[in-house]
C-alpha cells in the first residue's frame, strides 16, 4: 500500500481544539452566527457548534490562549464555560435553574388561572378588579424570576446588535405584562397576566424537556465515564505501590491492577493472564481474557488474578474518552434539514418583528384602537415562535442517536443518519467485519498437558496466532504451564523448556494451511489450525438488510478461496483480490449508476473505499483512519447494529419530515389567525408551547426504534 502524504509541513503546527459549554445558544440563528463570526477571530480555523448539546468546539492555532476564545464568543454575545474534566460536559446548573423557573411559573401559573376563571365566569365590578390587582401581586414576582432565561439571553443578543428566539419572547412577554398593568390600573376590561406566566410555563416545560432529553440521550455514555477508574496503584523502580489519582497518571507508568479493580487508562499488560469484564466498551457480556500483550482499555473491571499494565493513554486520550467526543460532535453537522431550519430560523427574527408591526399599524388604520392592536401584535409575536422548526431535526438526531448508542453502534455524525436512511445496498469486507478478524484456534484435540504448555508458550507472544490461542485456552480456564528459557524467533516461533523436555510452538512445514502452528512437546507434535469464524449474526443480519430492501455484496482485499468460502454461507455476490483502487472504482462506478452504497469494512486497506460510499460504518477494531473516516462505528462482536443503523436512520427521517410538516402546518394556520385578531395572547400562548412539545414528544418515539429484528 502506497504511504500516504504528510498531512503538514514540518514547520506547521497541528491545530488545537477545544470545546466549550454555550448555554446562549438559543435557536439556528445562534449556531450560524457563532460558526460565521468566530473564524473571523485570527487564529481560530474553525468553529463547529452542537445545538443539542449546547456545545461549541473550536479549532484554532496552538498559542491561542483560552481566555481570548472566551472573549471571541462574549464579543458575540455568547458566554462560555470550557469544557474540562468530562468531555461531555454537564447540564446539572441549567438543569436546576430551568426546573426551579418551571417549578415558580407552575406555581403562579395555577393561582393566577383561578382569579382568571373566576373572572370569565361572571365575576365584574370591584370584585374583578380585586381579582385583577390579585393576579398582579402574584404574576409581576413570578414573571420577574422564571422570565430570567429568556430576558438574559435577549439582553446579551441586543446589547451585541444581534437578534435570537428570545428577544421577540422577551418582548412579547413585556408588553403583555405592561398592558396588564396598564388595564389594572385604569380599571380596564381585560388584563393579560395570565398569557404571560403560561407562555413562560410552557416555554420553560419545553426547554426542561429538551434538556432531560439531552441528558437521557448521553446517560449511558456518561455511566461509561463514570465506571472509569479513578486511581491506579503506581509500581516504582524499587516495587513499591503509590495511589496516583487518575488525572495525575502518564504514559509510560506501570500500574498493578487488583482483582475487583476498574482500570484508569488505557494500556498494555505487561505482567500475568487473567479475565476482564469489558461490556461497557465492547457491549459482550462474556468475560475477556487476556495475557502477556494484550490491549486494555479504562473502565475495564479486572475479574480474576492481578496484572501489571504498562499506560499508553491516559484522560482525555482513552478510548473511552474518545466515544465522548464522538458523542459530542454527532450533533454538529448540517444536513439537508438542519439547513432548511437554519434558514427559516435566522429568519425568524426580522420576519416576526415586521408582522408584529404590520399588524399593529394595520388594525390602528382599521380603527381597532390602541388597545386592540397592541394586543394583536402581542398574540402575533408570541404565536408565531419557531421552537417547533428549530427542534425538528435536533431533537431527532439526538434522540436516535442515543437508541443507537445503547445497541452497540456510534454515530459520529449527525448527517449520517439522513445519508444511512437514502443507501440502497451494501458492501462488505470481509476480515474483521464479516468475520471476527481474529484468528480462533481449534483446541477440541489437545489433551491437559497440551493444553498448559500451549497457554505457557503463547502467552509470552504477541503473534496474532498466539493471542488468539492464548485467549482460547484462557476462556476455557486452562491454567498455563510454567515454561523456562523462552526464546522467539521472528518468522518461526517459540521455543522453551518444560520438565526437563523442549517445547515449541513453531510454523509448520509449507504442506499445512497458513493459519496453523505445530505444537511441540518433546518428541511429540500435533497441528493447530486456525480459522477467522464468522460473527455469529452475519446471517441474521444481511435478512434483515433484506427486509429492508437492502441488497448485500462482499467487496473484499482476500484471496478469492475464502471470500468464496463466505460469500456461499451468507448466499452473496463477491468480489475478491480487490486492491484500494479497485474498490474506490467500483463504488465510484456504483454511484455514476445512481445507486447509493453503504461500506462496511475494517479500513486495513478500505480508507479510500470509507470516504467514497454514500456512508460508511466501521467496526470498533479498526484501524483509527478507518474510524476517522467512517460515519460510525459499531462496537462488539455483533453485526446487527449496521441493519439496526439503516431502520433507525430511515425511522428519524420519517420523524424528521412529520415534525416539519407539522411546524408548517403550524404556521400557515396560526399566524393568519393572529394577524387577524382571532387569537389572545392565552391561546398564542399556549399555541406555541404546545408546538415545542409535541415535536419533542414525536421525537421522543426514536428511543424504542433500534430494537432487533424478530425471527
Amino acid at each position: 500500500m502506497n504511504a500516504p502524504a504528510p498531512l503538514t509541513a514540518p514547520e506547521e503546527r497541528p491545530l488545537a481544539a477545544t470545546r466549550f459549554t454555550v448555554p446562549g445558544m438559543r435557536c439556528a440563528g445562534c449556531i450560524a452566527k457563532i460558526e460565521r463570526e468566530l473564524p473571523k477571530t485570527p487564529g481560530i480555523h474553525t468553529a463547529r457548534a452542537n445545538f443539542s448539546a449546547k456545545r461549541v468546539a473550536i479549532e484554532h492555532d496552538p498559542g491561542l490562549d483560552e481566555a481570548v476564545l472566551e472573549r471571541a464568543l462574549l464579543s458575540l454575545g455568547f458566554e462560555a464555560q470550557r469544557v474540562a474534566d468530562n468531555p461531555l460536559g454537564t447540564d446539572a446548573k441549567e438543569r436546576k435553574q430551568l426546573t426551579r423557573a418551571l417549578g415558580v411559573a407552575g406555581f403562579g401559573m395555577m393561582n393566577v388561572m383561578l382569579l382568571s376563571v373566576s373572572i370569565w365566569s361572571g365575576a365584574d365590578g370591584a370584585t374583578k378588579h380585586l381579582f385583577h390587582w390579585l393576579s398582579a401581586l402574584i404574576a409581576l414576582p413570578v414573571i420577574a424570576y422564571s422570565g430570567r432565561p429568556f430576558f438574559a439571553s435577549a439582553w446579551m443578543a441586543l446589547s451585541h446588535k444581534r437578534t435570537n428566539m428570545d428577544v421577540p419572547i422577551s418582548i412579547g412577554v413585556i408588553l403583555a405584562t405592561a398592558l396588564s398593568i396598564y388595564e389594572t390600573i385604569t380599571g380596564g376590561e381585560h388584563a393579560y397576566f395570565e398569557s404571560a406566566v403560561m407562555l413562560l410555563f410552557f416555554l420553560l416545560a419545553g426547554r426542561a424537556l429538551d434538556a432531560e432529553m439531552r441528558t437521557r440521550t448521553r446517560a449511558g455514555i456518561g455511566a461509561l465515564l463514570g465506571r472509569m477508574g479513578k486511581s491506579a496503584s503506581v509500581i516504582a523502580p524499587d516495587g513499591s505501590t503509590r495511589r496516583v489519582a487518575a488525572e495525575a497518571l502518564e504514559p509510560g507508568m506501570l500500574v498493578l491492577l487488583a482483582a475487583g479493580e476498574a482500570l484508569a487508562a488505557d494500556g498494555v499488560v505487561e505482567q500475568g493472564a487473567s479475565t476482564l469484564d469489558n461490556a461497557m466498551l465492547t457491549g459482550e457480556s462474556l468475560p475477556e481474557p487476556v495475557s502477556v500483550g494484550s490491549e486494555v482499555h479504562a473502565g475495564a473491571i479486572n475479574l480474576g488474578a492481578p496484572i501489571q499494565v504498562r499506560l499508553t493513554r491516559v484522560a482525555e486520550d482513552t478510548a473511552l474518552a474518545e466515544i465522548a467526543r464522538l458523542m459530542d460532535e454527532a450533533g454538529q453537522s448540517r444536513s439537508h434539514y438542519v439547513r432548511i431550519a437554519d434558514r427559516a430560523s435566522r429568519a425568524y427574527a426580522p420576519v416576526v418583528h415586521t408582522l408584529a408591526a404590520l399588524a399593529f399599524v394595520g388594525w390602528m388604520i382599521a380603527g381597532a384602537g390602541v388597545h386592540q392592536s397592541l394586543v394583536i401584535a402581542i398574540a402575533v409575536l408570541i404565536i408565531t415562535c419557531p421552537c417547533a422548526m428549530g427542534l425538528a431535526v435536533p431533537s431527532a438526531q439526538v434522540v436516535a442517536s442515543g437508541a443507537l448508542l445503547k445497541r452497540g453502534l456510534l454515530v459520529k455524525d449527525g448527517s449520517a443518519l439522513e445519508r444511512l436512511a437514502e443507501c440502497d445496498m451494501a458492501l462488505f469486507d470481509k476480515t474483521g467485519t464479516l468475520t471476527l478478524g481474529e484468528p480462533r484456534p481449534d483446541i477440541a484435540a489437545l489433551d491437559a498437558e497440551a493444553r498448559s504448555v500451549a497457554l505457557g508458550l503463547a502467552q509470552a507472544s504477541r503473534h496474532p496466532l498466539s493471542k488468539g490461542l492464548a485467549a482460547s485456552l484462557l476462556r476455557e480456564g486452562v491454567e498455563p504451564a510454567p515454561i523456562a528459557n523462552i526464546h522467539e524467533a521472528s518468522g518461526e516461533g517459540l521455543s522453551g523448556e518444560w520438565q526437563g523436555v523442549l517445547v515449541a510452538l513453531e510454523r509448520p512445514d509449507s504442506a499445512t494451511s497458513a493459519l496453523a502452528t505445530r505444537l511441540v512437546i518433546g518428541e511429540h507434535s500435533q497441528i493447530i489450525t486456525f480459522a477467522d469464524p464468522l460473527r455469529s449474526d452475519a446471517a441474521a443480519t444481511i435478512t434483515a438488510l433484506g427486509q429492508w430492501n437492502i441488497s448485500a455484496q462482499i467487496l473484499s482485499g482476500d484471496r478469492a478461496a475464502p471470500v468464496a468460502e463466505v460469500a456461499a454461507e451468507l448466499g452473496l455476490e463477491a468480489t475478491a483480490e480487490a486492491s484500494p483502487q479497485a474498490k474506490l472504482a467500483a463504488l465510484e462506478a456504483l454511484r455514476a449508476e445512481g445507486r447509493r452504497p453503504l461500506m462496511v469494512g475494517d479500513g486495513l486497506n478500505d480508507g479510500p473505499a470509507l470516504a467514497a460510499a454514500h456512508a460508511s460504518i466501521a467496526p470498533g477494531t479498526a484501524s483509527d483512519a478507518s474510524q476517522q473516516a467512517a460515519d460510525a462505528v459499531f462496537i462488539g462482536e455483533k453485526l446487527m447494529p449496521v441493519a439496526l443503523a439503516i431502520r433507525v436512520a430511515r425511522r428519524t427521517m420519517q420523524i424528521v419530515r412529520q415534525n416539519f410538516g407539522f411546524s408548517i402546518v403550524y404556521n400557515v394556520l396560526a399566524v393568519p389567525l393572529a394577524l387577524f385578531g382571532y387569537v389572545t395572547p392565552l391561546i398564542a400562548a399556549i399555541a406555541m408551547s404546545l408546538s415545542s412539545l409535541v415535536v419533542v414528544a414525536n421525537s421522543l418515539r426514536l428511543a424504542s426504534s433500534a430494537k432487533e429484528p424478530r425471527g
